[in-house]
């Protein structure tokens, strides 16, 4: 018979007592708890950054550039409604005939447009022409944009003259009408003209011939009343661009 040498018997650890073990569990739940809260924070903090709207200097020069990515169906409309815009209120709709490609401002804007624009920083001059459901008339709108800041866009309003037309010769405009946008270094333009091509004078500013009193073939034809109507509806779709949206909470 062998005999073996008996085993030492293995101490057992000392069990803490029990409102520590509960007292620790309790730290590691509240560190654990303060992680995942941090995380959190922090990725609700980039999320906000990420949406945050920008100031409105920085959303002014940053619609200086919406014409490279803004699809064409965007910023000119293949129809446009005109409820009551017409002469006596009535209603009216245009449709887009054509677009220019986008264009250098040399080739698109006649000698006073350019001088008007040399300090501005002219970079870019967008075209389309529409007509009327008659198919009487031809509107030409033009967007302008440039590199210039608010108050040197605010300078050139006073200055503005007769814009040129897309589709038909200077002597054929009729009604003309030119606003700076107070959003964005965008210059909206709008000219009328009759479709039949006839040459007129002078082109006469669309508030002039949409005046109730207003005599004449341009007048009478409502020339005013579709340049205008076109370029409020144009410079409406680029305001709805380049304004920052409201802040969400």
């Amino acid at each position: 018979m062998t005999t073996s040498t008996p085993h030492a018997a293995v101490p057992a650890a000392p069990r803490r007592p029990a409102h520590k073990r509960i007292a620790a569990a309790l730290l590691c739940g509240l560190l654990g708890a303060g992680l995942a809260g941090g995380g959190a924070v922090t990725a609700w903090d980039e999320h906000r950054a990420v949406h945050r709207p920008l100031a409105a200097d920085a959303a002014y020069r940053k619609a200086g550039a919406l014409w490279r990515a803004t699809p064409v169906d965007t910023l000119f409309p293949p129809v446009l409604a005109g409820p009551a815009a017409g002469p006596g209120k009535a209603d009216r709709t245009w449709t887009r005939v054509a677009v220019a490609p986008d264009s250098d401002c040399g080739p698109a804007l006649n000698p006073d447009w350019q001088r008007l624009l040399a300090d501005a920083g002219c970079t870019r001059v967008l075209r389309a022409t529409y007509t009327d459901a008659t198919r009487s008339s031809l509107i030409a709108v033009g967007l302008v944009f440039t590199s210039a800041d608010a108050p040197a866009m605010a300078g050139l309003r006073d200055h503005l003259t007769a814009p040129p037309g897309y589709g038909f010769t200077d002597p054929q405009r009729a009604a003309w009408t030119a606003s700076v946008l107070p959003e964005a270094p965008v210059l909206v333009y709008c000219v009328s003209a009759f479709a039949d091509g006839r040459p007129l004078d002078v082109p006469v500013p669309a508030g002039e011939a949409m005046k109730k009193d207003a005599t004449g073939a341009v007048a009478q034809a409502g020339l005013g009343h579709e340049a205008q109507a076109v370029a409020d509806r144009i410079a409406h779709a680029v305001r709805a661009l380049a304004t920052p949206p409201e802040p969400t909470r």
